[in-house]
Protein backbone atom coordinates (compact mmCIF):
# COMPACT_ATOMS: atom_id res chain seq x y z
CA UNK A 1 0.00 0.00 0.00
CA UNK A 2 1.31 3.87 -0.56
CA UNK A 3 3.20 5.51 1.94
CA UNK A 4 3.79 2.35 3.61
CA UNK A 5 7.51 2.46 3.98
CA UNK A 6 6.76 6.49 4.76
CA UNK A 7 4.39 5.70 7.54
CA UNK A 8 6.79 2.74 9.10
CA UNK A 9 9.87 5.07 9.12
CA UNK A 10 7.91 8.23 10.58
CA UNK A 11 6.24 5.67 13.42
CA UNK A 12 9.78 4.53 14.52
CA UNK A 13 11.28 8.48 14.81
CA UNK A 14 8.15 8.83 17.28
CA UNK A 15 8.71 5.30 19.45
CA UNK A 16 12.22 6.72 19.82
CA UNK A 17 10.25 9.77 21.66
CA UNK A 18 7.84 8.44 23.77
CA UNK A 19 10.10 7.31 26.49
CA UNK A 20 11.06 10.75 27.26
CA UNK A 21 9.46 12.96 29.78
CA UNK A 22 10.63 16.33 27.94
CA UNK A 23 12.01 16.77 24.86
CA UNK A 24 15.07 19.22 24.35
CA UNK A 25 15.50 20.90 21.32
CA UNK A 26 18.50 18.40 20.27
CA UNK A 27 15.69 15.78 20.23
CA UNK A 28 13.40 17.84 18.30
CA UNK A 29 16.12 18.98 15.42
CA UNK A 30 17.46 14.79 15.65
CA UNK A 31 13.43 13.81 15.28
CA UNK A 32 13.22 16.19 12.21
CA UNK A 33 16.55 15.67 10.50
CA UNK A 34 15.05 11.46 10.38
CA UNK A 35 11.38 12.80 9.05
CA UNK A 36 13.04 14.69 6.49
CA UNK A 37 15.28 11.77 5.26
CA UNK A 38 11.63 9.46 5.78
CA UNK A 39 9.96 12.24 3.53
CA UNK A 40 12.99 12.95 0.67
CA UNK A 41 13.34 8.46 0.35
CA UNK A 42 9.52 7.88 -0.20
CA UNK A 43 10.20 10.09 -2.71
CA UNK A 44 8.33 13.76 -1.77
CA UNK A 45 9.84 16.55 -3.69
CA UNK A 46 12.53 18.11 -2.12
CA UNK A 47 11.22 21.97 -1.94
CA UNK A 48 8.02 20.46 -0.19
CA UNK A 49 9.67 18.06 2.26
CA UNK A 50 12.37 21.58 2.95
CA UNK A 51 8.73 23.77 3.89
CA UNK A 52 7.53 20.97 5.75
CA UNK A 53 10.62 20.66 8.25
CA UNK A 54 10.77 24.54 8.65
CA UNK A 55 6.95 24.45 9.42
CA UNK A 56 7.19 21.85 11.79
CA UNK A 57 9.77 23.04 13.71
CA UNK A 58 8.99 26.32 14.46
CA UNK A 59 5.71 24.75 16.01
CA UNK A 60 7.76 22.06 18.04
CA UNK A 61 10.06 24.61 19.14
CA UNK A 62 7.95 27.35 19.90
CA UNK A 63 4.86 25.81 20.97
CA UNK A 64 3.60 24.91 25.08
CA UNK A 65 3.42 21.10 25.53
CA UNK A 66 -0.22 20.14 26.33
CA UNK A 67 -1.02 19.05 29.77
CA UNK A 68 -3.22 16.36 28.50
CA UNK A 69 -0.18 14.95 26.12
CA UNK A 70 3.64 13.86 26.05
CA UNK A 71 5.97 15.59 24.41
CA UNK A 72 6.30 12.70 21.94
CA UNK A 73 2.19 12.84 21.70
CA UNK A 74 2.52 16.55 20.88
CA UNK A 75 4.75 16.14 18.11
CA UNK A 76 2.94 13.83 16.75
CA UNK A 77 -0.07 15.90 16.75
CA UNK A 78 2.15 18.45 15.33
CA UNK A 79 3.46 16.52 11.99
CA UNK A 80 -0.64 15.12 11.22
CA UNK A 81 -1.71 18.47 11.64
CA UNK A 82 1.05 19.64 8.70
CA UNK A 83 0.71 16.37 6.81
CA UNK A 84 -2.95 17.38 6.53
CA UNK A 85 -1.98 21.10 5.31
CA UNK A 86 0.91 19.56 2.94
CA UNK A 87 -1.87 17.03 1.07
CA UNK A 88 -4.51 19.59 0.37
CA UNK A 89 -5.74 20.25 3.95
CA UNK A 90 -9.83 20.27 3.48
CA UNK A 91 -11.93 17.78 1.57
CA UNK A 92 -12.22 19.12 -2.17
CA UNK A 93 -15.64 18.11 -3.51
CA UNK A 94 -16.11 17.11 -6.90
CA UNK A 95 -17.96 20.67 -8.99
CA UNK A 96 -21.36 20.06 -10.64
CA UNK A 97 -22.78 22.45 -12.86
CA UNK A 98 -25.95 24.41 -12.17
CA UNK A 99 -26.72 23.79 -15.88
CA UNK A 100 -26.68 20.61 -16.78
CA UNK A 101 -25.13 18.53 -18.10
CA UNK A 102 -21.21 18.75 -16.13
CA UNK A 103 -18.37 18.10 -18.16
CA UNK A 104 -15.36 16.22 -16.72
CA UNK A 105 -12.84 16.27 -18.40
CA UNK A 106 -9.95 13.58 -18.07
CA UNK A 107 -6.60 13.75 -18.76
CA UNK A 108 -3.12 12.45 -18.38
CA UNK A 109 -0.02 10.60 -19.37
CA UNK A 110 -0.97 7.14 -21.49
CA UNK A 111 -0.82 4.19 -18.81
CA UNK A 112 -1.30 6.39 -15.53
CA UNK A 113 -4.83 4.40 -16.12
CA UNK A 114 -6.99 7.25 -17.11
CA UNK A 115 -9.94 4.99 -19.16
CA UNK A 116 -10.24 2.98 -15.50
CA UNK A 117 -10.64 5.96 -13.42
CA UNK A 118 -13.39 7.15 -16.32
CA UNK A 119 -15.58 4.31 -15.42
CA UNK A 120 -14.57 4.82 -11.49
CA UNK A 121 -15.81 7.82 -11.50
CA UNK A 122 -18.68 7.31 -13.43
CA UNK A 123 -19.85 4.31 -11.27
CA UNK A 124 -19.77 6.83 -7.84
CA UNK A 125 -21.66 8.84 -9.99
CA UNK A 126 -24.38 6.77 -10.79
CA UNK A 127 -24.57 5.55 -6.96
CA UNK A 128 -25.37 9.24 -6.38
CA UNK A 129 -28.40 8.86 -8.62
CA UNK A 130 -26.94 10.83 -11.78
CA UNK A 131 -27.13 9.40 -15.44
CA UNK A 132 -23.17 9.94 -16.43
CA UNK A 133 -22.21 9.02 -20.22
CA UNK A 134 -18.54 7.61 -20.79
CA UNK A 135 -17.14 9.39 -24.29
CA UNK A 136 -14.11 7.99 -25.84
CA UNK A 137 -11.99 10.43 -27.32
CA UNK A 138 -9.05 8.65 -27.21
CA UNK A 139 -8.92 7.72 -30.77
CA UNK A 140 -5.01 6.87 -31.19
CA UNK A 141 -4.39 4.26 -28.33
CA UNK A 142 -5.51 0.54 -29.98
CA UNK A 143 -8.44 -0.90 -28.28
CA UNK A 144 -9.44 2.40 -26.17
CA UNK A 145 -12.80 2.35 -27.67
CA UNK A 146 -13.21 -0.93 -26.91
CA UNK A 147 -11.59 -0.44 -23.38
CA UNK A 148 -14.01 2.27 -22.62
CA UNK A 149 -17.69 0.29 -24.07
CA UNK A 150 -16.51 -2.76 -21.58
CA UNK A 151 -16.16 -0.39 -18.56
CA UNK A 152 -19.56 0.65 -19.92
CA UNK A 153 -21.35 -2.94 -19.94
CA UNK A 154 -19.56 -3.92 -16.88
CA UNK A 155 -20.87 -0.73 -15.06
CA UNK A 156 -24.33 -0.56 -17.27
CA UNK A 157 -23.60 2.97 -18.06
CA UNK A 158 -23.52 4.41 -21.96
CA UNK A 159 -20.65 4.99 -24.00
CA UNK A 160 -21.01 7.58 -26.79
CA UNK A 161 -18.15 6.68 -29.55
CA UNK A 162 -17.66 7.80 -32.80
CA UNK A 163 -15.11 5.23 -34.21
CA UNK A 164 -11.77 6.20 -34.92
CA UNK A 165 -11.92 8.07 -37.56
CA UNK A 166 -12.85 11.30 -36.29
CA UNK A 167 -11.53 13.92 -34.76
CA UNK A 168 -11.71 13.85 -30.74
CA UNK A 169 -12.70 17.24 -30.48
CA UNK A 170 -15.54 17.01 -32.39
CA UNK A 171 -16.40 13.66 -30.61
CA UNK A 172 -16.93 15.79 -27.46
CA UNK A 173 -18.95 18.24 -28.80
CA UNK A 174 -21.44 15.74 -29.97
CA UNK A 175 -21.55 14.37 -26.50
CA UNK A 176 -22.28 17.05 -25.06
CA UNK A 177 -24.88 17.61 -27.54
CA UNK A 178 -26.21 14.13 -27.06
CA UNK A 179 -26.55 14.19 -23.21
CA UNK A 180 -28.20 17.66 -23.70
CA UNK A 181 -30.79 15.40 -25.84
CA UNK A 182 -30.83 12.02 -23.58
CA UNK A 183 -30.64 13.52 -20.28
CA UNK A 184 -27.11 12.58 -19.82
CA UNK A 185 -25.68 14.07 -17.05
CA UNK A 186 -22.27 14.17 -16.35
CA UNK A 187 -20.42 13.95 -19.61
CA UNK A 188 -17.10 12.45 -19.08
CA UNK A 189 -14.30 12.97 -21.88
CA UNK A 190 -12.23 9.98 -21.56
CA UNK A 191 -9.45 11.58 -23.94
CA UNK A 192 -6.24 10.88 -25.26
CA UNK A 193 -2.61 10.23 -23.46
CA UNK A 194 0.98 10.29 -24.55
CA UNK A 195 3.39 8.25 -23.18
CA UNK A 196 5.53 11.71 -22.58
CA UNK A 197 3.79 15.35 -22.94
CA UNK A 198 4.03 17.23 -26.36
CA UNK A 199 2.49 20.08 -27.94
CA UNK A 200 0.23 17.90 -30.56
CA UNK A 201 -1.19 16.36 -27.00
CA UNK A 202 -1.70 19.45 -25.21
CA UNK A 203 -3.19 21.61 -28.24
CA UNK A 204 -6.24 18.89 -28.55
CA UNK A 205 -6.77 18.94 -24.76
CA UNK A 206 -6.95 22.63 -25.36
CA UNK A 207 -9.01 22.62 -28.05
CA UNK A 208 -11.27 19.86 -26.30
CA UNK A 209 -11.27 22.37 -23.58
CA UNK A 210 -12.58 25.33 -25.55
CA UNK A 211 -15.24 23.51 -27.50
CA UNK A 212 -17.24 21.61 -24.08
CA UNK A 213 -16.38 24.38 -21.32
CA UNK A 214 -15.44 21.88 -19.01
CA UNK A 215 -16.65 22.28 -15.35
CA UNK A 216 -13.86 20.17 -14.07
CA UNK A 217 -10.53 19.02 -15.59
CA UNK A 218 -9.08 16.23 -13.71
CA UNK A 219 -5.30 14.99 -14.09
CA UNK A 220 -5.20 11.24 -13.15
CA UNK A 221 -1.44 10.43 -11.99
CA UNK A 222 0.06 7.53 -11.40
CA UNK A 223 1.31 7.38 -8.02
CA UNK A 224 3.99 4.53 -8.31
CA UNK A 225 6.07 7.20 -11.20
CA UNK A 226 7.51 9.06 -8.75
CA UNK A 227 8.74 12.19 -8.87
CA UNK A 228 7.60 12.17 -12.91
CA UNK A 229 4.57 12.69 -11.22
CA UNK A 230 4.79 16.07 -9.75
CA UNK A 231 6.70 17.40 -13.48
CA UNK A 232 3.90 16.10 -14.99
CA UNK A 233 1.05 17.71 -12.75
CA UNK A 234 2.94 20.80 -13.13
CA UNK A 235 3.12 20.84 -16.85
CA UNK A 236 -1.01 19.57 -17.57
CA UNK A 237 -1.53 22.51 -14.71
CA UNK A 238 0.56 25.28 -16.38
CA UNK A 239 -1.62 24.19 -20.31
CA UNK A 240 -4.46 23.36 -18.78
CA UNK A 241 -5.25 24.77 -15.59
CA UNK A 242 -6.48 21.56 -13.96
CA UNK A 243 -8.76 21.14 -11.19
CA UNK A 244 -8.01 18.90 -9.30
CA UNK A 245 -6.24 14.78 -9.85
CA UNK A 246 -6.79 11.47 -9.24
CA UNK A 247 -4.35 9.55 -8.02
CA UNK A 248 -4.71 6.15 -9.43
CA UNK A 249 -2.88 2.66 -8.52
CA UNK A 250 -2.48 3.96 -4.70
CA UNK A 251 -2.53 0.51 -3.44
CA UNK A 252 0.74 -0.39 -5.06
CA UNK A 253 3.77 1.48 -4.42
CA UNK A 254 4.76 1.43 -0.56
CA UNK A 255 6.83 4.98 -1.22
CA UNK A 256 3.84 6.86 -2.75
CA UNK A 257 5.72 10.47 -1.40
CA UNK A 258 5.28 11.97 -5.19
CA UNK A 259 1.84 11.92 -4.50
CA UNK A 260 2.11 13.88 -1.48
CA UNK A 261 4.19 17.21 -3.33
CA UNK A 262 1.20 17.35 -6.16
CA UNK A 263 -0.84 19.52 -4.12
CA UNK A 264 2.08 21.90 -2.70
CA UNK A 265 3.80 22.16 -6.51
CA UNK A 266 0.08 22.53 -8.25
CA UNK A 267 -1.88 24.29 -5.82
CA UNK A 268 -4.73 22.40 -7.22
CA UNK A 269 -6.73 19.37 -5.23
CA UNK A 270 -6.06 15.77 -4.99
CA UNK A 271 -9.76 14.55 -5.00
CA UNK A 272 -10.25 11.10 -5.60
CA UNK A 273 -7.29 7.87 -4.80
CA UNK A 274 -7.85 4.88 -6.53
CA UNK A 275 -7.06 2.07 -4.11
CA UNK A 276 -7.88 -0.96 -5.65
CA UNK A 277 -8.21 -3.04 -9.00
CA UNK A 278 -12.35 -3.23 -8.41
CA UNK A 279 -14.04 -0.48 -10.34
CA UNK A 280 -15.99 0.27 -6.82
CA UNK A 281 -12.48 1.01 -5.55
CA UNK A 282 -11.99 4.81 -6.11
CA UNK A 283 -12.76 6.88 -2.79
CA UNK A 284 -12.72 10.97 -2.27
CA UNK A 285 -9.33 12.11 -1.10
CA UNK A 286 -9.43 13.04 2.80
CA UNK A 287 -6.56 14.60 3.55
CA UNK A 288 -6.73 14.08 7.00
CA UNK A 289 -7.53 10.58 7.24
CA UNK A 290 -4.64 10.08 4.26
CA UNK A 291 -2.42 11.68 6.90
CA UNK A 292 -3.88 9.59 10.29
CA UNK A 293 -3.10 6.60 8.27
CA UNK A 294 0.37 7.17 7.04
CA UNK A 295 1.24 7.78 11.02
CA UNK A 296 -0.50 4.85 11.99
CA UNK A 297 -3.72 6.41 13.96
CA UNK A 298 -6.11 4.14 11.44
CA UNK A 299 -8.80 5.20 9.27
CA UNK A 300 -12.60 4.06 11.37
CA UNK A 301 -14.15 7.14 9.25
CA UNK A 302 -13.53 5.91 5.70
CA UNK A 303 -14.20 2.27 6.86
CA UNK A 304 -17.60 3.62 8.48
CA UNK A 305 -18.35 5.32 4.95
CA UNK A 306 -17.57 1.88 3.32
CA UNK A 307 -19.77 -0.08 5.79
CA UNK A 308 -22.50 2.35 5.31
CA UNK A 309 -22.28 2.12 1.56
CA UNK A 310 -21.58 -1.61 1.42
CA UNK A 311 -24.73 -2.62 3.64
CA UNK A 312 -28.47 -2.44 2.55
CA UNK A 313 -30.80 -0.70 4.66
CA UNK A 314 -33.64 -3.08 4.14
CA UNK A 315 -31.29 -6.16 5.37
CA UNK A 316 -30.27 -4.33 8.64
CA UNK A 317 -34.27 -3.40 9.05
CA UNK A 318 -34.88 -7.48 8.68
CA UNK A 319 -31.69 -8.62 10.61
CA UNK A 320 -32.74 -6.38 13.32
CA UNK A 321 -36.27 -8.15 13.57
CA UNK A 322 -34.97 -11.35 13.15
CA UNK A 323 -32.77 -11.09 15.84
CA UNK A 324 -35.47 -9.30 18.38
CA UNK A 325 -37.52 -12.82 17.53
CA UNK A 326 -34.08 -15.21 17.96
CA UNK A 327 -35.01 -16.02 14.50
CA UNK A 328 -31.08 -15.35 13.38
CA UNK A 329 -30.25 -18.48 11.23
CA UNK A 330 -27.63 -19.53 9.37
CA UNK A 331 -28.90 -17.52 5.83
CA UNK A 332 -28.26 -14.46 7.95
CA UNK A 333 -24.83 -15.41 8.95
CA UNK A 334 -23.84 -16.04 5.64
CA UNK A 335 -25.12 -12.55 4.80
CA UNK A 336 -23.31 -10.42 7.34
CA UNK A 337 -19.84 -12.58 5.88
CA UNK A 338 -21.32 -10.92 2.72
CA UNK A 339 -21.56 -7.97 3.83
CA UNK A 340 -17.93 -7.49 5.55
CA UNK A 341 -16.60 -8.58 2.19
CA UNK A 342 -18.11 -5.79 0.86
CA UNK A 343 -15.86 -3.44 2.79
CA UNK A 344 -12.67 -4.64 1.49
CA UNK A 345 -9.85 -7.49 2.12
CA UNK A 346 -9.26 -8.75 5.50
CA UNK A 347 -5.81 -6.39 5.67
CA UNK A 348 -7.43 -3.43 4.30
CA UNK A 349 -9.97 -3.23 7.13
CA UNK A 350 -7.57 -4.20 10.26
CA UNK A 351 -5.03 -1.29 8.76
CA UNK A 352 -7.80 0.88 9.08
CA UNK A 353 -8.29 0.74 12.72
CA UNK A 354 -6.24 2.50 15.17
CA UNK A 355 -3.59 1.10 17.18
CA UNK A 356 -2.75 -2.01 14.73
CA UNK A 357 0.72 -2.39 14.61
CA UNK A 358 2.35 -3.07 11.21
CA UNK A 359 4.33 -5.81 12.42
CA UNK A 360 1.13 -7.12 13.36
CA UNK A 361 -0.24 -6.93 10.06
CA UNK A 362 2.64 -9.09 8.54
CA UNK A 363 2.20 -11.78 10.74
CA UNK A 364 -1.44 -11.79 9.85
CA UNK A 365 -1.62 -14.58 7.19
CA UNK A 366 -4.05 -12.66 5.09
CA UNK A 367 -4.61 -15.61 2.38
CA UNK A 368 -5.28 -17.91 5.07
CA UNK A 369 -7.99 -15.80 6.43
CA UNK A 370 -9.49 -15.02 3.17
CA UNK A 371 -9.74 -18.88 2.45
CA UNK A 372 -11.38 -19.29 5.49
CA UNK A 373 -14.01 -16.73 4.60
CA UNK A 374 -14.57 -18.92 1.54
CA UNK A 375 -14.94 -21.94 3.32
CA UNK A 376 -17.78 -20.96 5.31
CA UNK A 377 -18.97 -19.76 2.30
CA UNK A 378 -18.85 -23.11 1.08
CA UNK A 379 -20.02 -24.65 4.13
CA UNK A 380 -23.16 -23.01 4.24
CA UNK A 381 -24.04 -23.14 0.52
CA UNK A 382 -23.87 -27.01 1.00
CA UNK A 383 -26.55 -27.54 3.33
CA UNK A 384 -30.07 -27.68 2.92
CA UNK A 385 -32.49 -25.03 3.65
CA UNK A 386 -34.07 -26.70 6.62
CA UNK A 387 -30.24 -27.32 7.95
CA UNK A 388 -29.32 -23.58 7.49
CA UNK A 389 -32.76 -23.00 9.35
CA UNK A 390 -32.23 -25.54 11.99
CA UNK A 391 -28.59 -26.42 12.43
CA UNK A 392 -29.17 -29.08 15.51
CA UNK A 393 -30.45 -31.72 13.06
CA UNK A 394 -26.82 -31.59 11.70
CA UNK A 395 -25.96 -34.70 12.83
CA UNK A 396 -22.52 -37.27 11.69
CA UNK A 397 -23.77 -38.49 8.45
CA UNK A 398 -25.14 -34.53 7.15
CA UNK A 399 -21.45 -33.11 8.52
CA UNK A 400 -19.95 -35.81 5.77
CA UNK A 401 -22.14 -34.74 3.39
CA UNK A 402 -21.70 -31.19 3.87
CA UNK A 403 -17.86 -31.71 4.16
CA UNK A 404 -17.78 -33.40 0.59
CA UNK A 405 -20.29 -30.60 -0.97
CA UNK A 406 -17.94 -28.15 0.32
CA UNK A 407 -14.40 -29.25 -0.42
CA UNK A 408 -13.82 -28.80 2.84
CA UNK A 409 -12.98 -31.17 6.57
CA UNK A 410 -15.67 -31.94 9.00
CA UNK A 411 -13.65 -30.10 11.52
CA UNK A 412 -14.37 -27.47 9.57
CA UNK A 413 -17.50 -28.01 9.52
CA UNK A 414 -17.75 -28.31 13.30
CA UNK A 415 -16.24 -25.27 13.90
CA UNK A 416 -18.64 -23.36 11.81
CA UNK A 417 -21.54 -25.09 13.48
CA UNK A 418 -19.38 -23.79 17.34
CA UNK A 419 -19.35 -20.63 15.71
CA UNK A 420 -22.47 -19.90 15.21
CA UNK A 421 -23.80 -21.33 18.25
CA UNK A 422 -21.84 -18.62 20.31
CA UNK A 423 -23.52 -16.24 17.98
CA UNK A 424 -26.82 -17.17 18.33
CA UNK A 425 -26.39 -16.68 22.65
CA UNK A 426 -24.85 -13.23 21.44
CA UNK A 427 -28.11 -12.47 20.02
CA UNK A 428 -30.33 -13.81 22.57
CA UNK A 429 -29.18 -11.06 24.54
CA UNK A 430 -30.03 -8.72 22.09
CA UNK A 431 -33.85 -9.68 22.81
CA UNK A 432 -34.60 -6.90 25.85
CA UNK A 433 -35.33 -3.67 26.28
CA UNK A 434 -32.29 -2.28 27.04
CA UNK A 435 -30.56 -4.01 23.85
CA UNK A 436 -33.32 -2.94 21.29
CA UNK A 437 -32.67 0.36 21.92
CA UNK A 438 -28.78 -0.46 21.20
CA UNK A 439 -29.61 -1.90 18.37
CA UNK A 440 -31.47 0.76 16.88
CA UNK A 441 -28.88 3.47 17.61
CA UNK A 442 -26.15 1.34 15.62
CA UNK A 443 -28.67 1.18 12.76
CA UNK A 444 -29.16 4.83 12.82
CA UNK A 445 -25.16 4.93 13.47
CA UNK A 446 -25.05 7.02 16.35
CA UNK A 447 -23.00 4.98 18.18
Amino acid sequence: MAFESLGDKLQGVFKKLRGKGKLSEKDIKDAMREIKLALLEADVNFKVVKEFVAAVSEKALGQEIMESLTPAQQLVKIVNEELTQMIGGEVSRLELSSKPPTVIMMCGLQGAGKTTATGKLALSLRKQGRRPLMVACDVYRPAAVKQLQVLGDQVQIPVFEMGTDTDPVTIAKEAVAHAVKHGNDPVILDTAGRLHIDEQLMEELANIKEETSPTEILLVVDAMTGQDAVNVAKSFNEQLDITGVILSKLDGDTRGGAALSVKQVTGKPIKFASVGEKLSDLEAFHPDRMASRILGMGDVLTLIDRAQEAIDDKQARELEAKIRKQQFDLDDFLEQFKQIKKLGSFSQILGMLPGIDKKMLETVDTEENEKRMKHIEAIIQSMTMEERRNPKIIGAGRKVRIAKGSGTRVQDVNQLLKQFGEMQKMMKQFSGGKQQKMLKRLRKGRM
